[in-house]
């Protein structure tokens, strides 16, 4: 296949669909990592489609989600002391424990949406007499555009420039999600955004360690049932191992490149996961080179003690164990325009997808 059309014919999926329901002779439950898969399988009827044998089970795989509200609450502190803040619009609506981005906003911070950290780096630029933060929230796959602002604003000299880091990685939750008692996954489809740049290599001991299969997929509909059908027939057969589907962008070892210039900015380190707790080695820290570009140290956040009582049952959602509909807020006091959770709030969310594509 050459086109991104063809990944999304309507017959070619449904055969493969055909060949899952052929091959499954029990029940299998496996997880999509990625929020990207989950809007996919939604948005296209996907789980419809899929044979009753066949369980997908969403994951914690939208880095929005599972940001903090502590983290939220010291960016909403830095843009009360009169920094500029810098982010990406999918994080501006996600409530912390006294507000929202927007909210701050609201109140006369200043916050400019932006779609490349190196714009925010012009903006430090432009603005040599206030301190910009940008709010470096993703998985490894956004990392190296947030590590290149950091050595842009260094080897410029700009003093001014920093970023609040709130980086996530993808095996450390697969790790930490298999080491549940309760998990009853089967398999994994793997993140193949993330794999492009990381490759996959790091999933092998994973897939060894707790005999499951692992599928490094893509996005488009014929990506996934493909992907699915591929860790049924490991599961039929007894196997484990990790296959890559989206052999068109991933590859074992990655983008080489991104990967030595998120080494060169950050470092391995413990990252607490909204609804989640803290998973060891499970984010990206700023290295003590670069301290001087990390807004945690610079400008000495403190942890915000104030919290809100938040019935959202996140937690749950995100780590596969409740289904969107299953929470008694969802649709009701709970929706996109109203959100009492990140997985509703973010483009990527579970709950986000439910609503927009499979609310009745």
């Amino acid at each position: 296949m050459k086109h991104l059309t063809e990944y999304r014919d309507l017959e070619a999926t449904q055969k493969v669909i055909a060949q899952i329901g052929k091959t499954a002779t029990r029940t299998w439950k496996i997880m999509e990592i990625c929020g990207g898969q989950t809007h996919s399988l939604v948005r296209n009827g996907i789980l419809q489609l899929l044979p009753e044998t066949i369980q997908m089970i969403h994951g914690p795989g939208c880095p929005v989600c599972v940001t903090p509200a502590d983290l939220i609450d010291q960016a909403v502190a830095l843009m009360e002391k009169g920094v500029i803040l810098c982010s990406f619009g999918d994080m501006i609506r996600v409530p912390g424990n006294r507000m929202s981005l927007l909210e701050a906003k609201a109140n006369g911070g200043d916050l400019r949406v932006l779609y490349s950290p190196l714009e925010a780096v012009r903006i430090a630029r432009e603005n040599p007499g206030r301190e910009v933060v940008f709010f470096a929230v993703g998985f490894e796959t956004t990392a190296p555009a947030n590590a290149l602002s950091v050595l842009q604003a260094s080897k410029e000299g700009l003093q001014n420039y920093s970023i609040l880091v709130s980086h996530v990685l993808v095996p450390p939750a697969m790790e930490g999600i298999l080491d549940d008692p309760f998990c009853q996954i089967d398999a994994f489809l793997g993140a193949g955004h993330v794999c492009a740049i990381m490759g996959y290599r790091e999933y092998h001991p994973i897939a060894a360690r707790f005999k499951i299969p692992i599928v490094v997929t893509g996005f488009e509909p014929l990506d996934l049932v493909q992907g699915i059908y591929h860790a049924v027939r490991q599961l039929e057969a007894g196997e484990y191992r990790v296959e890559n589907q989206y052999t068109r962008a991933v590859t074992e070892e990655g983008n080489t490149a991104a990967q030595q210039v998120i080494q060169q900015v950050f470092r391995v380190s413990d990252r607490k996961w909204r609804g989640i707790g803290t998973i060891p080695n499970s984010g990206y820290a700023m290295r003590p080179e670069f301290a001087a570009f990390d807004a945690e140290q610079k400008l000495d956040l403190q942890q915000p003690s104030e919290s809100r009582e938040n019935p959202c049952m996140a937690g749950a959602i995100l780590k596969g164990q409740k289904k969107p509909r299953e929470c008694p807020y969802f649709g009701k006091e709970c929706t996109p325009r109203s959100p009492m959770g990140a997985p509703m709030v973010s483009s990527e969310g579970a709950c986000a997808a439910y609503y927009h594509f499979a609310h009745q």
